[in-house]
């Protein structure tokens, strides 16, 4: 099987690539000055919020916070995965998706890819659970139908340490055995099967294709569950187990309901409830919520009525808040203490189960101002304004919408103000911490020369001509050092490389958030001499700390062992500042 795709590609792939045209084919962009604006395509508004940078080639709306690149919209805008979004684009300007060789000795080519590799291993799990008397009585005593585990391709992994791997390797590489998190390696080079002696839970993307494992033991050990790591096919923050079953069900869904575990998933198929679907292993995000819209109106979270299940339901509500729009209703539905969806499916049936979402499922905005209000006491004015301070910040995420004018009118009948110097207030604290975050972040951009460089590079790649000395600058020894330098190797040794590509390389790394951050700034002029010499400023300011620190340490070796004769002509030259 072809392997990976090259780094190189991607990178010549995004410089190739106008994200401005890529975007406005699908949603009209305006200019103006440097960039190009729209209401944004992810949430609901009227004032466009939404930016595109020719320069960077980088979206970013100011509402909502979604950003990115033009594979970053293509998963997001047409519901593309990584490698769809990378062929389509390669596709729309001729080129064919290069492949790098993956083979485990000369002789042996691999011929299937990673999907097929985590079918085989379904298959395997599935095999092993006819045999498993242990594993068979546990899920017969959970009282799970054979029917309903064949749908959803339940398994069981042995309690040997390496049966996956054995049985994956009589076609597959090691190699591609732990690129999928099935097999663990650890530095010594020993590999060993993830899961052992657990239910196995396969994780499907929309398309169906298995993405990734969930593994549940049969007693009390800890942890109860583990998930399949992070990999190039497994996103948790992006997938929702039950989802593709969801709508193999139902080619019509009309409602979602979110639930804490895999076994609530399940158990609910069972008795009819086709529609169910849960997170995996983190906290419900707004690109969940944003998948769950497409596809439905309606989203309701049923959760555990303890104080874990209220935090989740809040999280959620949250997440939600800046991509609620009217034609869409989100409700929370939290069950008695030591209930789960599981076991009161069980005991009630479905039409009673189905009833609560009508007789006790909270709306979003009821359960917002139940939950803040039982904060404050609002029988006094000052509980008024407290209430109002903190509902306000969660209205203000709210694009404008009937939803959000509703919870306005609410709000009005509580502290008694209208509805209209509700609006007007919020308006003048919005534009006030607006300005008050353009500074902010503007301050925090300029706070340290390495900050302020990093952040001009991403805004132009051709600023690293005016380095000269890239030693000095790792020799300064500086926080975020190591972040700045490699981007100055990457850059000279891709000199076409733009800040889009950049952001690519460290997609799903501890720098991400970083990087993301620094390519929202918007400079002040758009004059390129203006932010060259800005550039050029920085390195300076880095070169005097980096003489600095030689400077010191050279102090020190001269009152400590002595100097030698370079070292003694290094220290006068620093010491007179030439």
């Amino acid at each position: 099987m072809a392997g990976r795709i090259p780094q190189d590609f991607i990178d010549g792939l995004l410089s190739r690539v106008d994200v401005v045209n890529l975007i406005d084919s699908r949603v009209p962009l305006k200019k103006k000055g440097r960039e190009y604006t729209a209401c944004c395509p992810f949430h609901s508004e009227k004032t466009p919020s939404f930016t595109v940078s020719m320069s960077k080639q980088f979206y970013h709306c100011f509402g909502c916070g979604v950003n990115g690149n033009a594979i970053s919209f293509l998963m997001e805008y047409d519901h593309m995965d990584y490698i769809e979004a990378i062929e389509s684009l390669a596709s729309e300007i001729g080129l064919d998706v290069p492949r790098e060789g993956n083979y485990s000795s000369p002789k042996k080519r691999i011929s299937k890819d990673l999907y097929d590799l985590m079918q085989e291993a379904t298959h395997f799990f599935q095999a092993q659970l006819k045999a498993a008397k242990s594993a068979c009585f546990y899920l017969e005593n959970r009282g799970l139908s054979d029917e309903i585990t064949t749908r959803f391709s339940l398994g069981y992994a042995p309690a040997t340490w390496d049966s996956v791997l054995k049985h994956l390797s009589k076609t597959y590489t090691p190699e591609q055995i732990v690129e999928t998190g099935l097999v663990i390696e650890k530095e010594n080079g020993r590999r060993y099967d993830r899961y052992r002696d657990r239910i196995t839970f396969p994780i499907r993307n929309r398309k169906g294709q298995v993405i990734g494992f969930g593994g549940r033991v049969m007693g009390d050990e800890k942890p109860k569950y583990i998930n399949s790591p992070e990999t190039d096919l497994f996103h948790k923050g992006s997938e929702l187990y039950g989802f593709y079953e969801a709508r193999e069900a139902t080619r019509k869904l009309e409602r979602i309901i979110v639930v804490e575990g895999y076994m609530d998933v399940i158990a609910l198929a069972q008795y009819g409830i086709s529609y169910a679907v849960a997170t995996l292993g983190t906290a419900t995000t707004a690109h969940h919520i944003q998948q769950l819209f497409r596809t439905v109106p309606e989203v309701i979270f049923c959760f555990d009525g303890d104080r874990a299940g209220k935090e989740a339901a809040w999280r959620a509500l949250e997440n939600a808040l800046s991509i609620l729009s009217d034609g869409k209703e989100i409700r929370f539905l939290f069950l008695p203490e030591g209930e789960d969806p599981d076991s009161m499916v069980r005991n009630i049936g479905k039409e009673a189960f189905e009833a609560q979402y009508d007789q006790d499922a909270l709306a979003l905005t009821d359960y917002l101002l139940q939950n803040v209000q039982a904060q404050f006491n609002i029988s006094s004015r000052e509980g008024k304004s407290r209430f109002f301070n903190a509902v306000g910040e969660l209205i203000k995420k709210m694009p404008d919408s009937l939803i959000r004018d509703q919870l306005i009118e609410a709000v009005s009948v509580l502290i008694n103000l209208t509805p209209v110097a509700i609006k007007n207030r919020l308006a003048t604290n919005k534009q006030s911490v607006q300005s008050s975050r353009r500074i902010a972040n503007d301050q925090k951009v300029r706070h340290t020369p390495i900050r302020y460089a990093i952040t001009l590079l991403l805004h132009d790649t051709s600023f690293v001509q005016f380095i000269d000395n890239p030693e000095q600058i790792a020799l300064s020894n500086l926080r975020g050092v190591d972040l700045l330098t490699t981007l100055i190797e990457t850059i000279e040794e891709n000199p076409h490389i733009n800040g889009a590509s950049l952001l690519e390389r460290w997609r799903n790394t501890d720098f991400e958030a970083s990087l993301i951050r620094l390519m929202k700034w918007r400079p002040d002029t758009e004059d390129n001499k203006v932010l060259a010499q800005e550039f050029q400023d920085c390195l300076r300011q880095i070169r005097k700390k980096a003489n600095e620190k030689k400077l010191e340490a050279l102090i020190h070796k001269e009152r400590t062992a002595g100097l030698t004769p370079r070292e003694r002509q290094d220290f006068l030259a620093l010491l007179h500042g030439s």
